[in-house]
This record gives structure tokens, C-alpha cells and sequence, in this order.
């Protein structure tokens, strides 16, 4: 069976800003269309972009510079909906424009942190200022950036690093970045090369410090690859159906560190094949997961849910580590998923950075969603083979994939989906 996957978020959100900074127009081909990527192309546009679709492309003529507020006194207001990476990548951009720009969003995303980024566009010159806790609303007032030498927190998440990365070729100086505590680093690699692909120059030095150098960007047309991440809903639902399924398009080449989830289904006994246009995962025809073992999905954790969601169907039990950063998602995914796990009869240990799943047979139950896109994909699969669950909230997968529930009702026919969806 072939998946339909839908474009990566991660790519389309970046190529957005990117094309938006350079100079010239960009075509991008089959972006991601979700709540957070039009949210992403929404405050662009209300930063003076102009972005316009054609057929199952976007066309972005890029300013070539920072974003101009001309309204100095009350700021340009830019709502970022519930998306994270608007909140993290769009302040650097507007704080190398000139005027007062002012950031806001959900209460969703108002308790996600934004202090490190806060204190790295002060310490590059912008004025800035936060919500309490160092969040939403967050206030910047730009008259261009010089570039310098920063240490920046990135413990919480990648996305400071690369927010201040994408923004940094339209410094008037080099930008150097030595990011303590980094999580997530493949995201740091698929924005640099995507950088690249847009014409910066970057370096990278032997202490793990990046210096991207000024210059701008030039329009570079680009083809969105396939979701990663969603895909690995689909390659876990493979591995517990005893079924296979492929995704077209999301290979050997693809710069998404997420694909690496797919050597995870290795362990549990999922036939795995990943050729240059391609990746195909195949589940043991009686859906039998192999556990008794313990793996670091630090680099990949918003592909943890997926594995914890379906742990149970394991003969042993599975154990996930350095997803600390996690619970500072758009839920305490660790905590959510735990909770739900064990409303199902699922016997869960959690730590600050880890979750053990032990094996079991999950009763009917009510999935609290957390308004997380991810937590409701990822119950879903267990659905394909539990009777009787329930999302209580089946639409908030709009976050990246609207339809998800249809793409899984097409695939699996015959087996059971979450109820009420």
C-alpha cells in the first residue's frame, strides 16, 4: 500500500521564511497545507511578503531584507496561531528589519518558552520584551542586526538555533552560534542545508560552534518531500497490522532526521527497506512487536509518541530515553502520553526524560489529546488494533495533516479506528 503523505512542516516552514528573505521569487512544490503552515504564510504576508498559490505550489517574492513596521508606535501585530516554529522563527527575521514588531498567539502556545531566544536577539542588539515566564506576547523593537559571538541556550528546543541561523545572512556581520545542550541537532542540519540551498554560507567548527556569514539569499525553487514525521503513523500502523506500506518520495536522501524512526521499527521486528526514492515498512503478518529494549529517541522525539502509543502490542517492555525536551511541547507530551497509556490499563513508568511501556491488553478508554495533533495520530494506531478508543478532540491533527483519519481509514479498511472520528 502506498501512503499518502502529506509535505514536511519542518521544510515547508523554513523554505517560507527563507524565500521570503531572499531576493527574487521562489517556487515551492507541494508545500504542506495545515493549520500551522498557513500560519506560518499568514504572518508573513502580514510582515509584507507577497505569497501567492498556483496549482499545488506557493510563489514567494522575497523582500531581499528584514521586515519595515511602519507603525512605530503600537508595533505590527503578528498572531502565530499555535504554531511554534512562527513564535521561534519569525522574531530574528523581523528584528533584522526596522521597526516594532509584536508577537502573539494561543494560550497553547503562550506557555511554550522563549527566553533563550529573547536574550540572544538582546544580546545581538534588538530590544526586546516578553510575557510573563519569558513567552507570548513577545515585542521586538529592530533597527537591523550586526551579527557577533553568542552562546545560546538550546536545551528546550533546536528552534531558537534555528530561527537566529535563517535570519542570520541578513546581518551586517558574521553570526557565530555555540548552542548549549543542543536537542533535536538533525533539525539544525536540514536548516543549514536548506540555507545552502538558498545561497548562504555557513561553517561549522570542530567545537560545534556555526558562523554563518553575511550576504542574503537568492530565490531558489524547491519540492517539498514528504512529512517524516507523520509518515511514521503510517509505518507503525504497517508494523501492527502485519501490513506494508510505503511512502514515496521520503528516502535515502532526505534531510529529515525523523525517517531515522523507521530503524526504530527495526527493533521491534518490522521489516525495513529505504532505497533512493522510497521507504517501506512491513509488519510481521500476526503484527507481533518485538520489546525488552531501551533506545535514546532524543534526536527524534516527536516520533517517541508513536513507538510509546503502540509499546504496548510488544512482548517486553520498551523504554525510551533522552526526550526531556519533550514535555515543553504543545503539551508535557511525556506526562500526556503516560496518562493516557495508563487510562488504557497500561502500565507506565515515566522520569524526567524517559517513559517505560510494559506489554498489555488495553481496555476501551477516552484518549485525552491535549489539543496535540501527535498524541491523537499516534492513539490512532493503537486503534487499528484496540477496540474502543476514543479521541477527544480527533480534529486537532489539522495542526499538520487535516486528513489523517481518512488517509488511515483508506489504508485500513478492515481494522478498527479510533471511535467518533
Amino acid at each position: 500500500m502506498t501512503a499518502r503523505v502529506p509535505g514536511s512542516k519542518s521544510i515547508t516552514n523554513r523554505a517560507l521564511l527563507l524565500a521570503a528573505a531572499a531576493t527574487g521569487t521562489t517556487r515551492l512544490r507541494a508545500p504542506l497545507v495545515s493549520d500551522d503552515t498557513l500560519a506560518f504564510r499568514t504572518a508573513l504576508t502580514g510582515l509584507g511578503v507577497r505569497i501567492t498559490e498556483t496549482g499545488d505550489a506557493w510563489e514567494i517574492t522575497g523582500t531581499g531584507r528584514g521586515p519595515v513596521s511602519a507603525d512605530a508606535a503600537d508595533g505590527a501585530p503578528v498572531w502565530c496561531a499555535d504554531a511554534g516554529t512562527a513564535a521561534r522563527f519569525l522574531p530574528p527575521f523581523a528584528a533584522t528589519g526596522k521597526g516594532r514588531f509584536v508577537f502573539d498567539g494561543t494560550d497553547q502556545l503562550r506557555a511554550r518558552p522563549l527566553r533563550p531566544l529573547a536574550d540572544a536577539l538582546t544580546a545581538l542588539g534588538a530590544e526586546v520584551s516578553t510575557g510573563p515566564g519569558g513567552a507570548l506576547p513577545l515585542t521586538v523593537t529592530a533597527d537591523g542586526l550586526t551579527g557577533g559571538d553568542i552562546t545560546l541556550d538550546s536545551s528546550f528546543s533546536s528552534q531558537y538555533l534555528t530561527g537566529l541561523l535563517l535570519s542570520a545572512p541578513l546581518m551586517s556581520a558574521p553570526l557565530t552560534v555555540r548552542a548549549r545542550s543542543l536537542v533535536s541537532r538533525p533539525y539544525i542540519d536540514m536548516t543549514l542545508a536548506l540555507m545552502r540551498h538558498f545561497g548562504a554560507l555557513t561553517e561549522e567548527h570542530g567545537d560545534g560552534a556555526i558562523t554563518v556569514h553575511p550576504g542574503g539569499y537568492t530565490a531558489a525553487d524547491l519540492t517539498i518531500e514528504p512529512d517524516a514525521s507523520t509518515a511514521s503513523y503510517f509505518f507503525a500502523a504497517a508494523a501492527v497490522t502485519g501490513r506494508r506500506v510505503t511512502v514515496p518520495g521520503l528516502g535515502t536522501g532526505s534531510s529529515q532526521g525523523d525517517l531515522g524512526f523507521v530503524e526504530v521499527l527495526r527493533c521491534t521486528g518490522a521489516e525495513v527497506e529505504v532505497t533512493a526514492s522510497a521507504t517501506t515498512v512491513t509488519g510481521r503478518p500476526d503484527g507481533r512487536l518485538t520489546g525488552g529494549f531501551e533506545v535514546d529517541m532524543g534526536n527524534i522525539s516527536d516520533t517517541f509518541m508513536t513507538l510509546a502509543a503502540v509499546a504496548p502490542l510488544a512482548d517486553g517492555p520498551v523504554t525510551v530515553t533522552g526526550i526531556g525536551h519533550a514535555r515543553l511541547k504543545e503539551s508535557d507530551r511525556i506526562g500526556a502520553v503516560a496518562r493516557n497509556l495508563r487510562a488504557l490499563g497500561i502500565h507506565t513508568e515515566e522520569g524526567p526524560e524517559r517513559i517505560t511501556v510494559h506489554p498489555g491488553a488495553p481496555r476501551p478508554a477516552e484518549i485525552a489529546c491535549h489539543r496535540d495533533h501527535r498524541i491523537a495520530m499516534a492513539f490512532s494506531v493503537l486503534g487499528l488494533r484496540t477496540g474502543g478508543i476514543t479521541l477527544d478532540d480527533p480534529a486537532c491533527v489539522a495542526k499538520t495533516f487535516p486528513g489523517f483519519h481518512d488517509e488511515l481509514r483508506r489504508l485500513f479498511p478492515g481494522a478498527a479506528t479510533p471511535q467518533g472520528i
